[in-house]
């Protein structure tokens, strides 16, 4: 931070040093306490990402609801899972269809069942324990390591998707990633891939998004940072690949 000597990152290792210690609380508290903060921050990310596709309040309803239903059974019912996750594609497909929006129907349903399949993966974080925690501390690390290194290094663009990320710095983002796995004591092949291919993905997936709504942050609420999405982006794609590939 002190090299780069940019007020952005500056912020953004701020707000990260008073997110991880409220993250890691949460997990002390085992599922319970992780739980509880999945559901509030899947209800945030459904209220960005309902802004950024223009999802109506219902919609959003819906999909907040099959969101923290998801949360709740990955806690109280792990084998309900998906069943639960069923449930909730059919509540988000009845909304246009109840409704006979024939001029906007499909674009809300293929938004709510991404939004469903995307955010959903937070659930994961109730199942993985402390695992989960070690993932979001090695994708966080990667995600501004790639940022700080990828502006001072430069070279090729790695997508049309997001011009200012590089190469250079998502190699060296998956470094540290994969050095943070390694220092806490949990860097399997699983894992490897998970943060240094899960995350750059996640970016990438959230640009697209962003893109298509022509807007640039997912929020505008948390310092340097955006929104709760522009945080969190990286690190669902890598909790959906780690709950594949365990």
């Amino acid at each position: 931070m002190a090299a780069t000597r940019r007020r952005e990152l500056m912020v953004r290792w701020c707000v990260w040093a008073f997110g991880v210690p409220l993250v890691t609380a949460a997990f002390w508290l085992g599922p319970p306490g992780i739980a509880v903060l999945v559901a509030v921050v899947g209800v945030v990310a459904v209220a960005e990402f309902g802004g950024l596709l223009l999802l109506g309040p219902v919609d959003r309803a819906v999909l907040d609801a099959a969101i923290v239903g998801l949360v709740l059974t990955a806690w109280l019912a792990p084998g309900e899972v998906l069943r639960v996750a069923a449930a909730g594609a059919l509540a988000i497909a009845g909304v246009p269809l109840l409704s006979g929006d024939a001029e906007h129907g499909l674009r809300r349903l293929g938004a709510g069942l991404l939004g469903l399949v995307w955010l959903g993966a937070l659930a994961g974080l109730v199942s993985s324990g402390a695992l989960g925690l070690v993932l979001f501390v090695a994708v966080s690390i990667a995600d501004i390591v790639a940022y700080a290194a990828g502006r001072r290094i430069g070279g090729p663009r790695l997508s049309r998707l997001s011009p200012a990320k590089r190469w250079s710095g998502t190699l060296a983002g998956a470094a540290a990633g994969l050095l943070t796995l390694a220092v806490l004591s949990s860097l399997t092949w699983q894992t490897a891939v998970a943060v240094a291919v899960g995350g750059p993905f996640g970016d990438l997936l959230e640009s697209m998004v962003k893109r298509g709504a022509g807007a640039k942050d997912a929020g505008r609420w948390l310092p340097g940072s955006g929104g709760i999405l522009d945080r969190i982006d990286s690190l669902l794609v890598a909790l959906a690949v780690l709950l594949v590939l365990k």
